[in-house]
């Protein structure tokens, strides 16, 4: 009997001995990926983003997917404009963080990735997922706001670009028919003519070529040139749809 206990109290600390090093070891890499998380904040906090942008892989290394980390780096690499990179990882954070306002914070973060590159209805779709999930943050709803309006005058200008083209096609087509129509066979006075033309032609070339603008008419062209200008400019402005502020994007 005294020897079964003997045998049972070594077999119990030898597992005891075996399974030390694991749980020690588990331990160490849980407080590695927290450790880069928290550094990586740190140089967040001092703007130093690539800094920040290592460190914040060095966690995900240590556990793929950590919440804190993927979300983390896509607002360094957002920082540093990177809005491919950024936008990757939104969607990733928004896909599998399991915590609901964690959710909505990267899909707000993902809109404003996509409005830096002004793909205006991705960057819409972006904040209404957002909304969904919480429908009364006010700078997600800001931000949509800015986006609806910068999408509506896309297609407005886009509508007047297909217009303008369609005008001009249409032109074309007129200014030939009516030459087609318009054309009769030349007659001997006409063929006269058009020597005395070429004969003219050639004068002038000889002469120097047409007659060159005066300065004071050259000022006048310009000015006109200009007013015109300022006119179109100011006809645009007033078109153009109020923008409303951008609010900068969520951190943890």
């Amino acid at each position: 009997m005294e020897k079964q206990m003997k045998l049972i109290f070594f077999l119990a600390l030898l597992l005891l001995v075996v399974t030390l090093p694991v749980t020690a070891q588990t331990n160490i890499f849980h407080s590695e990926e927290k450790t880069a998380t928290r550094n990586g904040n740190k140089q967040y906090e001092k703007d130093n983003y690539t800094e920040a942008e290592a460190n914040y892989k060095k966690a995900l290394e240590k556990k793929n997917n950590m919440p804190e980390a993927t979300f983390n780096l896509g607002d360094a690499v957002y920082k540093q404009k990177r809005y491919d990179d950024a936008i990757k990882q939104f969607q990733l954070s928004a896909q599998t963080n399991p915590d609901p306002k964690v959710k909505a914070q990267a899909y707000h973060n993902l809109g404003n990735a996509y409005l830096e590159q002004k793909k205006w209805e991705d960057a819409q779709k972006a904040y209404k997922e957002s909304l969904k999930i919480n429908p009364t943050d006010k700078d997600t709803k800001y931000n949509l706001a800015y986006a609806n309006s910068m999408l509506i005058q896309q297609k407005n200008q886009q509508k007047q670009n297909k217009d303008k083209k369609n005008d001009k096609d249409k032109d074309k087509k007129d200014d030939k028919k009516d030459q087609g129509d318009n054309k009769k066979p030349d007659s001997p006075e006409d063929k006269k003519g058009d020597k005395d033309q070429q004969g003219q032609n050639k004068d002038q070339k000889k002469g120097g070529g047409q007659p060159q603008m005066t300065k004071e008419q050259a000022e006048k062209l310009l000015q006109a040139i200009q007013d015109e200008e300022q006119k179109t400019n100011q006809k645009v402005q007033q078109k153009q749809v109020k923008a409303v502020n951008v609010k900068v994007q969520k951190d943890w």
